[in-house]
């Protein structure tokens, strides 16, 4: 019973190109096993904690932007919803739009079929309220899944930075033990 809850924890080497952290547990095999001395293996995983903090600082940057966008999509999603229920009644819609940064403008909207998406890179589409609302709902459930992925990313790479801080003192702290054995066997000679 006990082998086959052993074989079912699996040891994860990356995650989406971010590479797992090593634990030094035995820093001796650990320093034999990777040709590396003491110097160079804390260069190595000073450098990769580096490495870590770059992409999660990228990673973070992603994360704002997608929590940006979904409340961006889900109120497009209102506005064509509106739209639509407004469209039966006959009344025109009254509503104020923001023409460029804190200038506002009101519109009357008389009975439409078509709204008009920014797409992005200065490109805007005419698409029936139908069309609008099954793109958006589509944006909105990718938005929402790669906020998800962004979010294990983060959690995955911000265990990377742990077992790489908790490393680093180790093999630093093992070589300070190795030298006063070395300088105690040193002053025992004399």
């Amino acid at each position: 019973m006990a082998s086959s809850s052993s074989s079912e924890v699996t040891t994860v080497t990356e995650r989406r190109g971010i590479p797992a952290a090593v634990f030094v547990d035995d820093v001796q095999s650990y320093l034999s096993q990777s040709s590396l001395d003491v110097n160079s293996a804390l260069a190595f995983f000073q450098e990769r904690l580096q490495q870590y903090r770059v992409v999660e600082m990228k990673l973070m940057a992603q994360q704002r932007d997608l929590q940006a966008k979904i409340p961006d999509i889900e109120k497009c999603l209102d506005v064509v919803a509106t739209l639509q229920a407004k469209k039966g009644i006959g009344e025109a819609l009254q509503a104020d739009f923001e023409v460029s940064e804190g200038i506002y403008s009101r519109a009357r909207i008389e009975d439409t079929d078509f709204v008009c998406l920014w797409l992005g890179a200065n490109v805007m589409l005419e698409y029936s309220c139908d069309e609008a609302t099954t793109l958006l709902q589509k944006n909105l459930e990718n938005a929402k899944a790669s906020l998800e992925v962004l979010v294990a990313d983060l959690q995955f790479l911000r265990d990377q930075v742990t077992i790489t801080q908790v490393t680093i003192p180790r093999i630093y702290n093992w070589d300070v033990h190795q030298r006063r054995a070395r300088q105690a066997v040193a002053t025992e000679e004399l």
